[in-house]
């Protein structure tokens, strides 16, 4: 599924199973806690802290969905085509970041 597919999918199901998007603000909090799922996943899988029971049953596949899937719900309502964002970060990052990472010597 290319970003473009995946917008369109995001799309059709917000506006036939979820009857409409929630507000932009709405949807930035909701992300900032899936991410937060994510850090807490993380946290327990390659970090120090141990698993609680709820955690057990967790995926980070599936919490990385989640949080892609409310980023393409905001990038939808505020008219963000998300497959020309990334290529525009791509050429930046090729342009100012071409030998940043090759001459950090923390890298090496």
């Amino acid at each position: 599924m290319t970003l473009q597919e995946a917008q369109g999918n995001v799309d059709q199901w917000i506006k036939t199973t979820g009857v409409r998007y929630f507000s932009e603000l709405t949807n930035m909090a909701i992300l900032t806690e899936e991410v937060g799922e994510v850090a807490r996943l993380m946290s327990r899988t390659y970090g120090d802290q141990s698993f609680k029971e709820t955690d057990n049953k967790k995926q980070l596949s599936d919490e990385l969905a989640d949080v892609l899937w409310v980023l393409i719900c905001i990038a939808n309502q505020t008219g963000v085509d998300l497959t020309e964002a990334l290529q525009r970060n791509f050429e930046k990052k090729n342009t100012r970041d071409a030998r940043r990472h090759q001459q950090n010597e923390k890298l090496r």
